[in-house]
Parts: structure tokens; C-alpha cells; sequence
């Protein structure tokens, strides 16, 4: 199931709303990885960085499983979106980086994509959902926009460095 087609039933929503929660659930074990593998090595800036992206994505989960409750679909087993996020979306894995902030910059970077493409496909289709399409619209640009934020971050804490 790819973002860059036409999004034509709450069906398919509802798959691309739970690879979103998948991602989401990517960066914040991500977070907690570096947290266990880096701690010495963290500092109180690149520690609240870590901390507020965890945060975040917990928060995006949620707003998406509340969309995918609107939907009232049968959800597709984890497993399943789970191979498809990693096909997709899962090509580096945290050791792929020398440093916590370029593995960090990555996340956020694929997190706004995915939202950036989820909501054109939206736009560009002419579906009518069971749920409100401006409030789904609202939730997604919001959720894009604090990824972008993320990106930014990201990149301050690297310039600064």
C-alpha cells in the first residue's frame, strides 16, 4: 500500500493512519534505544531533544488511533503493518548513524514525509470518509507540521555543534 496513491475508502485510511502509528512506535523505541545505549555519553540538550520526540510520537499515536476509531474499520494485525513500514520506511536502523542526532534528523525527516504524502493523497482524492475529511485534515497537517518542527530542532542542535 503506497501514500503516493489516491486514498479511496476508510479502508485504506485506516492502513495508512496505522503505519503512521508505526512509525511513531519506530522513533520512540529509536529514543529509548539511544537512551540505553548512549546515556553516558548524552547531554542535557540532545537528552531533551530525545525526550520531547518520545513524547510527541507517543501523542501522535494517539491522535491517529482516534482517527482509526472514527473510521469503525477492522484493523490489520501489527505484524502486518509492521513488514510494511520496515519495507518502506525501515531501510536504516540506529547503528546506520555515526551519532544520535543524524539517526534523529532521519526519524523526523521520514516521519514528515509520510504525513507530507498521506495528506496529497488525501487532497487529491475525492473519497467521502466516515469521518469529518477537515478535522482528519487539521490532525494530519498538525502532526506534519510538529515533525517539521522536529526537523528543525534537529538541525539547530546540529549547526550549533
Amino acid at each position: 500500500m503506497s501514500v503516493s496513491q489516491r486514498v479511496a475508502s476508510d479502508d485504506q485510511l485506516a492502513r495508512l493512519l496505522q503505519i503512521g502509528i508505526v512509525l511513531e512506535e519506530v522513533v520512540e523505541a529509536r529514543t529509548h534505544r539511544h537512551y540505553q545505549q548512549l546515556d553516558a555519553e548524552l547531554d542535557a540538550e540532545v537528552e531533551t531533544l530525545l525526550a520531547d520526540a518520545a513524547e510527541e510520537s507517543a501523542d501522535h499515536r494517539e491522535r491517529l488511533e482516534g482517527l482509526i476509531e472514527g473510521l469503525g474499520v477492522e484493523s490489520v494485525p501489527f505484524g502486518e503493518i509492521e513488514s510494511l513500514v520496515d519495507a518502506r520506511y525501515g531501510r536504516t536502523r540506529p547503528e546506520d548513524f555515526d551519532d544520535v542526532l543524524y539517526d534523529q534528523l532521519c526519524n523526523e525527516e521520514t516521519a514528515y514525509k509520510f504525513y507530507d504524502d498521506l495528506i496529497e493523497a488525501i487532497e487529491g482524492s475525492d473519497a467521502v470518509f466516515s469521518i469529518d475529511r477537515e478535522d482528519l485534515l487539521t490532525t494530519l497537517t498538525t502532526i506534519r507540521d510538529e515533525e517539521a518542527e522536529g526537523v528543525r530542532e534537529v538541525t539547530e542542535v546540529m549547526e550549533r555543534r
